[in-house]
């Protein structure tokens, strides 16, 4: 009797173990190195950043996350060991694959399946350039101030300006060259959010008819009409 009513439980907790996940979103994740421990898959619902789903590591650090998404946006993954490292990813409908390694968990990430996720990676490398400059002139304007340079330290703000200037063109550019993609406005909100107002609203306006009413879509256009209406 003990015999079957284990066998029972065994197949019940198999059961329960295997059930398939469905969603219009489906990732699947592997992070070598990590053996036990619990993945959230995270997004944020208005300001609050909650887990629409979540997975339990016990041996084999293979693992499926799934959501019902609407319209391409970003989403994190998070372990429940590392909270303050998030992988951040851009989540698409379909099949996404996510793979890192424990040790260096946001270093060693590769994430494939999503186009907006390849174009915000191919956006990134360039912006890491201009950040770079940037870094050299709070460097060098520190080195001026130290050494009393005037004539330098102006001269490296007015440099210091027109890289910031040409990082906003490259954005806007970017944008409007993508303006069929949910990266667009995305990189508008969170990009130029402080620029020039124009060159906001020139992205808004050259987006296609189903990036307009994505979720950052509405996000840019709801942003652009509160600053007109501040001003």
């Amino acid at each position: 009797m003990k015999k079957i009513f284990f066998c029972s439980v065994l197949v019940s907790f198999l059961i329960s173990c295997g059930k398939e996940k469905t969603g219009s979103m489906v990732v699947n994740g592997n992070i070598d190195g990590l053996k036990k421990g619990t993945v959230y898959l995270q997004k944020f619902v208005d300001t609050l950043l909650v887990a629409v789903d979540s997975v339990k590591v016990n041996g084999l650090s293979n693992f499926v996350l799934v959501d019902a998404l609407e319209t391409p946006e970003m989403y994190f993954l998070t372990l429940d060991k590392k909270e303050s490292e998030k992988i951040s990813f851009f989540g698409e409908k379909g099949t996404l694959t996510i793979t890192s390694k424990l040790d260096k968990l946001l270093f060693s990430t590769k994430i494939t399946g999503s186009k907006n996720q390849e174009l915000l990676d191919e956006y990134k490398s360039m912006i890491q350039k201009f950040r770079g400059k940037e870094l050299d002139f709070i460097k060098d304007k520190f080195e001026a101030q130290r050494n009393k340079d005037e004539e330098l330290l102006l001269k490296l703000e007015e440099e210091e300006k027109n890289l910031i200037k040409r990082k906003y063109y490259y954005t806007t550019n970017f944008a409007l060259q993508h303006k069929d993609k949910e990266v667009a406005p995305y990189i508008a909100l969170t990009e130029l959010y402080n620029a020039n107002f124009k060159l906001l609203d020139t992205v808004n306006k050259s987006l296609t008819k189903e990036i307009k009413i994505s979720k950052y879509g509405l996000k840019l256009d709801k942003f652009i009409t509160e600053v007109r209406n501040n001003e």
